[in-house]
């Protein structure tokens, strides 16, 4: 099977648990991010190394995150997938 047929498990979107950011880590290495009401706030590439995520975005600026038990811990902010309830979070249902 080709490597492009099953996207990474990181893809998909990461949120902080108030949902005020909004990270969707896309197939093709790239990531779109939204701050509040800012859709596209931050964008760029990102590479994944075992658990850990080195990010550049379209101005040039860099920054690193790491996948610990499911959470993404991307600089100062802690991420959980959209999927998934973190702190204070409800349980999606279904």
């Amino acid at each position: 099977m080709d490597s492009y047929d099953t996207p990474h498990p990181f893809v998909g979107m990461w949120v902080t648990a108030d949902g005020h950011i909004r990270q969707a880590l896309l197939a093709d290495g790239r990531y779109d991010e939204a701050r509040g009401d800012r859709p596209s706030a931050y964008t760029g590439r990102y590479t994944v190394t075992g658990d850990h995520l080195d990010y550049v975005d379209d101005t040039g600026f860099t920054a690193t995150g790491d996948v610990r038990d499911g959470v993404l811990f991307h600089e100062h902010l802690v991420l959980y997938r959209e999927h998934s309830p973190g702190p204070g979070r409800p349980r999606a249902a279904g």
